[in-house]
């Protein structure tokens, strides 16, 4: 069965709440502009100034979704000197993404020396990063890496990722949440749906997903 729309009807949720989600989005991903005007807006007191947060970060998320790997972590050690070699899964993901740039612009030359240089340590590493760097230096073997089959590595997608771990890793290490209020609420969301849907079968509701949530 599916959840009766009815049992919402007593549940409130305050405008209050709704707006502090909604700054918490727009906060975590670095619009500054637009959490601003927001603010004004909604009449919300300012707990603290984001702008200045935004300000550290987003040149950081911006210089990797223009695959500028190098200028990004330049900026973030500059930010936080240590927090790269205590996040190595972000730091290896920069260093491929480099990499991967420098595969695009066919400077293969450099590319080999830069994955001998920085991408060789993190291949002593058995299976943690072993397979992704077979897969990034398999690109030198095509001469239009964008057709091969690791092609999801040259693309804006692969981009946004590297950029959205970069920056849950900058909040985390500035002792904020690196997840916003709805990623967060969505989880819950999902999770309680899955372990009714476990217990009650086909008596329970339906799996969640955002898919069909926006559709109803």
């Amino acid at each position: 069965m599916d959840v009766d729309p009815r049992l919402f009807e007593n549940v409130k949720v305050s405008d209050g709440e709704v707006r502090k989600i909604v700054l918490s989005y727009l906060v975590h991903n670095c619009f500054k502009e637009t959490a601003e005007t927001f603010i004004a807006c909604s009449g919300m007191k300012r707990t603290a100034d984001c702008s200045v947060d935004i300000d550290k970060r987003k040149p950081i998320y911006n210089h990797v979704l223009e695959g500028n790997a190098s200028k990004a972590i330049e900026l973030t050690n500059q930010l936080a000197v240590d927090l790269l070699t205590s996040n190595p899964d972000v730091h290896f993901d920069l260093l491929t993404l480099h990499f991967i740039e420098l595969v695009r612009a066919k400077d293969c030359a450099s590319a080999l020396e830069f994955a001998q240089k920085e991408l060789r340590p993190f291949g002593k590493q058995q299976g943690r990063y072993l397979d992704k760097l077979q897969d990034c230096m398999a690109l030198l073997a095509y001469e239009n890496p964008e057709t091969s089959p690791m092609f999801n590595y040259l693309s804006p997608e692969y981009r946004h990722s590297v950029a959205d771990a970069l920056n849950s890793a900058v909040l985390a290490h500035a002792n904020l949440p690196s997840y916003t209020s709805m990623e967060r609420l969505l989880q819950h969301t999902t999770v309680v749906r899955q372990r009714l849907h476990q217990e009650l079968g086909k008596d329970g509701p339906p799996i969640f997903t955002l898919k069909a949530f926006l559709k109803s």
